[in-house]
C-alpha cells in the first residue's frame, strides 16, 4: 500500500526549487539497471527548470509559491518493480495536476521505493495558481488508493478528517495502521540524509529536501528536527547515540579530513584501519606464495661461483703433492706454467 505525503518546503524561491529538482533527480537515486526513473509530465523531464520558470513569467506570477512537492511512497515487501512505482506516479500527475508541468523522480537507493513528484505552482494552460488545502489532499489520497488498486494493490481503510482513532497528520499518514512511527521514518531520513553529505550544510540541505527542518546551532548542546507533519523532535530523543550532535560533527570532521565520496563506506582509523591493512598485507603474501608454487617448470637459480687467487690455487696444488695426492687435470697445468 502506498502513503501519498506533502512535503513543506519552507524556502519557496527559484533558487530552492532548481536545488530540490537536483536532488530528485539525482543519477544515484534514479537509476536502476542502468535505465533512469526520471519523467516529465506536460514538460520535459531535463529541461522543466526553464519550462516552468517560463510558465511564470509568461503569466507574470513569479513571485511567493514557486512549487509543490509530494512523495509517493511505497513499503519494502511491495512487489512492483521501480519502472511500475514510477508508471504510477506518471499516472498520478496526469490524474491530478493535468493543466500544471510535474516533475516525477522515482527514487530506488532506499529501502522503500518512493517518488517524487515536483508541481509547477502555475497553470501553464491557464495562468492559474495552484492552491492546496486539506480537502485537497484527502482527494489525492483517494486518487492514489484508486490507481494503486488498478495496479493490484492493497490500500488502508478509507481515511476522513475528525475520526480520532483513524486520524494520522500529515507526516505520520496513517503510521499506526502501517506498525511505523514518525520517529521511526526520522531515522530513516537522517541515514539516507547522510549518505549524500559531505558537511552539515549538505546535511542540512538535503533533510529540507525531504521536508525536514533542522536547527543545528553552536551555541545549543542538541539538534531538533521538525518533521513534516509539525512534530519536533531532539537528537538525544532518537535512541541511538549515532546521531546525537557531538557525533554527527566528528563524522563530518572525519569526513572533511579523509575525504568522502557519497554513497561510499566510511575509511576506517585506528586499530581497525591498521587490522585491515595487516590482513590485505597477509593475503598478498599468501596469494604470492601460491603463485610461486604453481610455477612448475622454472628453472634452478643460478648459484654464484667463488673464485680464489691464483697463488692460493698454487698453494693448494703443492700441499696436495706433498701428501701423495694425485693432482687433476687443470692443476697439473697451472703448476707447469709456474715452473
Amino acid at each position: 500500500m502506498a502513503t501519498f505525503t506533502p512535503i513543506k518546503n519552507q524556502k519557496q524561491t527559484k533558487g530552492a526549487l532548481l536545488g530540490t529538482m537536483l536532488y530528485a533527480i539525482n543519477k544515484k537515486k534514479t537509476t536502476y539497471e542502468g535505465q533512469s526513473l526520471v519523467s516529465g509530465f506536460n514538460c520535459s523531464a531535463y529541461t522543466s527548470y526553464l519550462e516552468m520558470m517560463t510558465t511564470k513569467q509568461q503569466y507574470r506570477k513569479t513571485d511567493k509559491q514557486q512549487f509543490f512537492q509530494f512523495v509517493q511512497s511505497f513499503p519494502e515487501d511491495t512487489d512492483l518493480t521501480p519502472q511500475e512505482v514510477h508508471q504510477i506516479g506518471l499516472e498520478f500527475a496526469a490524474r491530478q495536476f493535468p493543466d500544471y508541468e510535474v516533475l516525477i523522480a522515482t527514487h530506488c537507493d532506499t529501502d522503500n521505493l518512493h517518488n517524487h513528484l515536483l508541481v509547477n505552482s502555475v497553470s501553464f494552460k491557464t495562468g492559474k495558481k495552484l492552491h492546496q488545502n486539506h480537502g485537497d489532499l484527502i482527494q489525492h489520497r483517494r486518487a492514489n488508493d484508486e490507481i494503486c488498486l488498478a495496479h493490484g494493490q492493497p490500500v488502508l481503510e478509507s481515511y476522513h478528517k475528525g475520526q480520532k482513532k483513524k486520524r494520522a497528520l500529515a507526516g505520520e499518514y496513517r503510521a499506526a495502521e502501517r506498525g511505523e512511527s514518525w520517529k521511526f521514518t526520522l531515522i530513516k531520513a537522517i541515514e539516507d540524509a547522510l549518505l549524500y553529505s559531505t558537511d552539515r550544510k549538505s546535511f542540512i540541505q538535503n533533510m529540507e529536501y525531504e521536508g525536514y527542518k533542522v536547527q543545528w546551532s553552536d551555541t545549543r548542546k542538541c539538534i531538533t528536527y521538525t518533521c513534516p507533519n509539525g512534530m519536533k523532535c531532539r537528537d538525544n530523543k532518537l535512541h541511538d547515540e549515532t546521531y546525537l550532535k557531538e557525533n554527527l560533527e566528528k563524522l563530518f570532521e572525519y569526513r572533511a579530513e579523509h575525504g568522502f565520496t557519497p554513497l561510499t563506506p566510511e575509511p576506517l582509523e585506528g586499530w581497525l584501519g591498521q587490522v585491515e591493512k595487516a590482513e590485505k598485507l597477509s593475503g598478498d603474501l599468501i596469494s604470492l606464495g601460491k603463485n610461486l608454487e604453481s610455477v612448475g617448470d622454472a628453472p634452478p637459480p643460478l648459484t654464484s661461483h667463488s673464485w680464489t687467487d691464483s697463488k692460493q690455487k698454487q698453494r693448494e696444488a703443492r700441499k696436495k703433492l706433498a701428501q701423495g695426492h694425485k693432482l687433476q687435470r687443470e692443476q697439473e697445468q697451472e703448476m707447469d706454467l709456474t715452473l
